[in-house]
């Protein structure tokens, strides 16, 4: 081979390296771009799901995420508030419920739940549902006492602000539902589905009935810790529900006294 054979091989050997690295920086800046993609989907999708879910999807896909199980269902909305907003001033009333929501979310989350919703000043909350919880009762309860706590706080700084107080109620239920990832291509959550969660809903109104903040049921009760300071209510008639339904207010919980 003459030196010049020589040479033309070594410049197309040059300009299929220089392409090929070419090549492989555009597929690196890809792949990083994607990753980028990747992971701001991750964080915006753990606004509708918890960490956990979100990394079981990419995992395993969306499908394999759904399953039955007992959990507790804690639900809450403000007594009166759609007649109270009516006295305040748009922004106002956002900067309100916003303040509430971010409390009684903390209290949740502080004792294992997860912030399943909002509706509207309405809270959803689960407990039991993103992984095996034995105690899953008791810290629903104790996520509760915690939430009256918080609103206390929070109405003491309303009040000094010259703004209303606001009162909750809570309804807290055990029993089985269907868990996953609930919604279409636009908008998807993680969520239950069951009559578990309409009792709890159901139980947060008879609130009204009985003029107390926190009620439980009977199932939640069953599961409950005794050192938790307990009343019983008169059963009372609930749609769906064909019997009277025996419900009891949480006074509060006496860590010293023996099980």
């Amino acid at each position: 081979m003459s030196w010049a054979a020589v040479l033309v091989a070594l410049a197309a050997l040059a300009v299929q390296a220089w392409r090929t690295r070419r090549t492989v920086a555009g597929l690196e800046q890809r792949l990083e771009a994607a990753h980028r993609d990747l992971e701001t989907l991750q964080r915006a999708f753990e606004r509708f799901a918890p960490a956990e879910v979100v990394e079981h999807v990419i995992a395993e896909g969306i499908a394999a995420r759904s399953e039955k199980k007992e959990i507790t269902v804690l639900f809450a909305d403000l007594k009166g508030f759609t007649a109270l907003g009516e006295g305040l001033a748009p922004a106002e009333l956002v900067t309100v419920l916003n303040g509430y929501l971010a409390r009684m979310s903390r209290a949740i989350v502080e004792h294992r739940g997860h912030v399943s919703k909002f509706l509207g000043d309405g809270i959803l909350a689960l407990f039991g549902a993103l992984e095996a919880n034995p105690w899953q009762t008791n810290d629903a309860i104790h996520a509760a006492l915690a939430m009256r706590g918080a609103l206390a706080d929070y109405n003491a700084t309303l009040v000094a602000t010259g703004r209303p107080a606001l009162e909750m109620g809570v309804g807290v239920h055990r029993g089985p539902v269907v868990a996953g990832l609930i919604g279409s291509e636009g908008l998807m959550e993680y969520g239950v589905i069951g009559r578990t969660v309409n009792v709890a809903s159901r139980v947060e109104r008879l609130t009204r009935t009985h003029g107390v903040d926190i009620l439980i049921t009977e199932a939640a009760r069953a599961a409950l810790d005794g050192r938790f300071r307990l009343r019983p209510m008169p059963p009372a008639a609930v749609k769906g529900i064909a019997s009277a339904l025996p419900t009891f207010a949480v006074d509060g919980f006496d860590p010293g006294v023996a099980r």
